[in-house]
């Protein structure tokens, strides 16, 4: 809100309607592991480990050693993983790791993953909620110059149902469409939206 309101103040941009969904870093955990122990959230993962639960992360170095990502989860959530319950991967490609928690490589049963990643579906990962908002919030949102949304209004009203539409579970979808599936991504966009009315 605060930077919604400098930007129209300063650059004559005024932001839309964003979508509910969070682009940023995430731990993402093998979806039967979820399903077994209930896990939806850090908290829930924070408790898992506590009571002893078999872990291993995939992660670049960059999250596990920049203080605000597994850091920050860490001291937030009240956990502490070992150097042994990390599987560190040179890059910043979720790619990877999300590959290794798929293949269980070396043990790995959670990765390091953007909340929208096309992969997660595919490979049956589910996105940990940071629940206590360690992360910034990366949100989809049009951004329009004040001059131009004066001259045609229309253009919050048309695009408040795409961006309300775009949670994470359909960006997760759509990006796989493209990711993993390897369709067009004017196709899938333009399939989205016919979509939008039914």
């Amino acid at each position: 809100q605060t930077v919604k309101e400098a930007d129209r103040e300063r650059n004559g941009l005024v932001w839309l309607t964003p979508a509910e969904a969070n682009n940023t870093w995430a731990i993402s955990v093998r979806g039967e592991l979820a399903r077994e122990h209930d896990l939806a959230s850090l908290e829930d993962l924070a408790d898992y480990l506590d009571e002893g639960g078999d872990f291993k992360l995939a992660a670049s170095a960059e999250f596990v050693e920049s203080p605000q990502a597994l850091p920050a989860f860490q001291e937030a959530y009240g956990f502490d993983l070992a150097d042994d319950q990390l599987l560190v991967l040179s890059g910043g490609n979720t790619a990877a790791t999300m590959r290794a928690a798929a293949q269980q490589t070396s043990g790995v049963n959670a990765a390091m993953t953007y909340g929208t990643d096309g992969g997660l579906k595919a490979l049956d990962l589910v996105v940990m909620d940071d629940t206590l908002g360690v992360q910034p919030v990366y949100q989809p949102t049009p951004v329009v110059r004040e001059s131009v949304l004066d001259a045609h209004p229309e253009i919050e009203t048309l695009l408040a149902p795409v961006f309300e539409a775009l949670d994470r579970d359909t960006l997760q979808r759509l990006n796989g469409d493209v990711a993993v599936k390897g369709l067009d991504p004017a196709k899938v966009a333009s399939d989205f939206l016919d979509n939008l009315d039914s």
